[in-house]
């Protein structure tokens, strides 16, 4: 019950993954880097929220004002424990309490108020009459005003309230009117802790008393998928100009096309990970659009596309999966990239969430639709189809070097902080959708927008937009276009100096761990432990030995 209480709780402040017009957001301007965006506001608003609603119900309870009362009884013969409780009496003058008679008692009751940690334990304490009473680990940080001397009543107040000191930490502090800050682990009950930390708030002793992340007590050490398995609660979509809801998308008016798009739309939702990808039987229609646009792709491709893009094209067309009359079936495409680089495709029923995008790109998954985009509207559609995935994304995932690229974005978002995730998205805009590179001294497309995209592909090659050489801390800050052709494209001089400059930009990031994919268990692996590094330290250290060994023998046999 405890558990289910705490999971609860920690639930409260999760993203909110799926988003709709319903929530205020006009569907027609979206893209990847405007849902990050939103997501980042819809968090925040969700979050004042349940704060304002808890603090609201402990000032309806009455609950803050009793644990004042209790420690203004000190002296009445009231036995309720208390900082000052078990001292002696030279000490207490010194540190007289905050909530004593008069008007400086009355302000602190008016000002106090919850933060984000307490909402979170106060509420797992009420969920049923055992939750208050189950064991809680925490840390919470003392500010001293009067020094060491301060210590003996935190201890004795600790041991009042049944608590057990679990660490003790002190130093200096750097702030005036403060002479030492405390560290103090305790382990005790939920209940108990709630009243400690209002009993030390009441003492003038302190000018700060905060309750720290400890042991899930809050949700500061973010979830995230660790193995592809996990991607299965990741696949929350975001509205974006869906035929259903905005007139202007090409099949609005179109019945059987709105059918035959909730129909692929089960498909993807009932997929779970270790399915094969169900075949999707494509109608004349739609193999008809499919080779309009393939068509086109194959004539524009040797001089606008990157070789990369080329190399990997021949490849799947060698391997009869690019077929002009045919769409491919995911299943063949995901088996495909798979020997190739090690990416697999999941069914996708629509645009997903930014985050939970980028995370699947970190397991070498991608995202795919299955659906086809409107017969009217061949070389355009208002979101991702499968002709965009196919024709845009799948030849470079086939590509080593680029796969690896994509694979350290998603990487990079695992944990990453919601403003974070907005400029990873941005820099995925300018790169993966809609990148460019140099290509002895020409101009190549390698972003899967521009090559499924015969419009805005011919206007970024052209005169018009204004280029800029790519560096991901200027790129990620930069206003992007989905309504009209980007006025700005940013040129890779390769993808080894895109991935380079990315590699470092990444390390400035606020995450406070690294991660890495361990290709053994296909597990992504929090670095934040000596036994981790070692581990590491050891496999790398065998792989330069090969290595090393390798460079040896094709010395000696050159030299013969």
């Amino acid at each position: 019950m405890a558990v289910a209480a705490a999971q609860k709780n920690r639930e409260m402040f999760a993203i909110k993954k799926s988003y709709s017009i319903e929530n205020g957001y006009p569907s027609r301007r979206r893209s990847l880097v405007d849902d990050a965006r939103f997501e980042t506001l819809v968090v925040k608003q969700t979050k004042q929220s349940v704060l304002e609603e808890a603090r609201a119900r402990s000032n309806d309870s009455g609950l803050e004002s009793e644990f004042i009362q209790d420690v203004a009884h000190l002296g009445n013969g009231d036995k309720t424990p208390t900082v000052e409780d078990g001292t002696h009496q030279d000490e207490t003058k010194n540190c007289q309490l905050d909530a004593d008679d008069g008007d400086d008692g009355g302000k602190k009751d008016e000002d106090y108020t919850l933060t984000e940690e307490e909402v979170i334990l106060q509420n797992a304490a009420s969920e049923t009459p055992d939750a208050e009473h189950a064991v809680q680990k925490a840390a919470f940080l003392l500010r001293m005003r009067d020094g060491m001397g301060s210590l003996a009543r935190i201890l004795k107040t600790i041991d009042n309230y049944k608590g057990c000191v679990e660490h003790l930490e002190t130093r200096p502090s750097q702030e005036a009117g403060i002479q030492f800050d405390a560290l103090v682990k305790v382990r005790m009950s939920r209940m108990n802790l709630l009243q400690l930390i209002r009993a030390l708030r009441q003492s003038a002793s302190f000018a700060g008393v905060n309750l720290l992340s400890e042991n899930n007590l809050t949700n500061k050490t973010p979830w995230f998928p660790r193995h592809a398995v996990d991607l299965d609660n990741c696949n929350h979509l975001m509205t974006k100009y869906e035929p259903e809801l905005d007139m202007n998308h090409p099949g609005f008016a179109d019945k059987q096309y709105r059918e035959r798009r909730k129909q692929i739309a089960v498909i993807a939702f009932a997929y779970k990970y270790g399915d094969p990808i169900p075949s999707i039987s494509y109608t004349e229609s739609e193999n008809s659009t499919w080779q309009r646009v393939f068509n086109t792709v194959l004539d524009l491709m040797p001089k606008h596309a990157c070789r990369e893009y080329k190399a990997a094209f021949n490849k799947l067309q060698e391997a009869d999966i690019f077929v002009p009359h045919r769409i491919p079936q995911l299943e063949d495409v995901s088996n495909f990239l798979r020997k190739h680089t090690g990416f697999t495709l999941r069914p996708a029923a629509g645009l997903l969430t930014a985050r939970d995008f980028l995370a699947s790109l970190a397991f070498r998954v991608f995202q795919s639709t299955q659906y086809v985009r409107h017969a009217n509207s061949p070389f355009h559609t208002p979101e991702p189809d499968c002709i965009h995935e196919l024709l845009g994304h799948i030849p470079l995932l086939a590509d080593p070097s680029f796969a690896q690229f994509s694979q350290e974005i998603g990487l990079a978002s695992l944990g990453a902080s919601d403003s974070e995730i907005e400029k990873l998205s941005t820099v995925y805009w300018f790169t993966v959708e809609f990148g460019l590179c140099k290509e002895n001294q020409q101009l190549k497309a390698y972003g899967a927008a521009l090559l499924s995209s015969i419009g805005e592909l011919l206007h970024a090659l052209s005169d018009k937009p204004e280029l800029r050489a790519f560096e991901p801390a200027s790129t990620s800050m930069q206003p992007y276009q989905d309504q009209e052709y980007q006025p700005i494209y940013y040129v890779a001089e390769s993808f080894e100096d895109a991935k380079d400059k990315f590699r470092r930009w990444v390390s400035t990031m606020s995450r406070p761990f690294e991660v890495r994919f361990n290709p053994h268990t296909e597990r992504v692996e929090v670095l934040d432990s000596v036994d981790k590094l070692e581990t590491l330290i050891w496999q790398l250290n065998t792989e330069m030995l090969h290595l090393t060994n390798a460079v040896k023998k094709l010395k000696s046999t050159h030299f013969e």
